[in-house]
């Protein structure tokens, strides 16, 4: 069985998401950052770099959501959760979850978590450039009702993790970014995405 450590309402719920979507059959195990878990002896040994996601394997433990949600998708072909058969459309996938991870991510992140909080100036300006992050993926990113077109894949509840915390914000405003609203209303309302929410004690944003 599959182990994944969670944060719940944290990025890893894109991973979360993932098992879910794939009728996985796994277990979370829950490790608190508020109280520093991540950084305990019993954590680290599992992943050094303290943070979550990290999925326990019989392969061994793989981080990062981008390579979970990768791998997934191929060990669950049946579910069509990514273009897996088409190098090209895999690596769009692939980009896309590495732009979250290393662009759109960190903005909002700065702007949410930064600790002592932004103020002043500071916080202007990291808004913007989070602001700046959404409107490229409302512009450019997404191709069609979703990141890949019409169809849904691990992509989609990667972005969703990051919209519900510009939503719970009061930054996704709709008029400015309509496509991003409606993706999210979209993603939540699926059914596993919906039992994942549950699951780790969040509401639909």
């Amino acid at each position: 069985m599959l182990k994944l450590y969670i944060s719940p309402g944290a990025c890893a719920t894109a991973s979360h998401i993932a098992l879910e979507e794939a009728g996985a059959d796994y277990q979370t195990q829950v490790i608190d950052l508020k109280s520093g878990q991540q950084r305990t002896p019993e954590y680290l040994a599992v992943n050094p770099a303290g943070v979550t996601p990290a999925l326990a394997t019989d392969h061994g433990v793989i981080t990062q959501n981008a390579a979970i949600l990768a791998l997934v998708a191929q060990t669950h072909p049946d579910r069509d959760l990514a273009p897996i058969n088409d190098p090209y459309a895999f690596a769009a996938f692939n980009a896309f979850n590495g732009f979250l991870a290393s662009s759109l991510h960190p903005a909002i992140g700065k702007v949410l978590f930064s600790r002592p909080p932004l103020e002043g100036e500071a916080k202007d300006q990291a808004i913007e450039l989070a602001l700046s992050k959404y409107q490229l993926v409302e512009d450019h990113y997404l191709k069609g009702d979703h990141v890949l077109g019409d169809t849904f894949s691990l992509a989609d509840g990667y972005l969703m993790v990051f919209e519900r915390w510009a939503r719970q914000a009061g930054l996704l405003d709709s008029m400015r970014f309509p496509r991003l609203n409606a993706h999210l209303d979209q993603v939540q309302s699926r059914p596993a995405v919906q039992r994942v929410l549950k699951a780790e004690g969040q509401t639909t944003a």
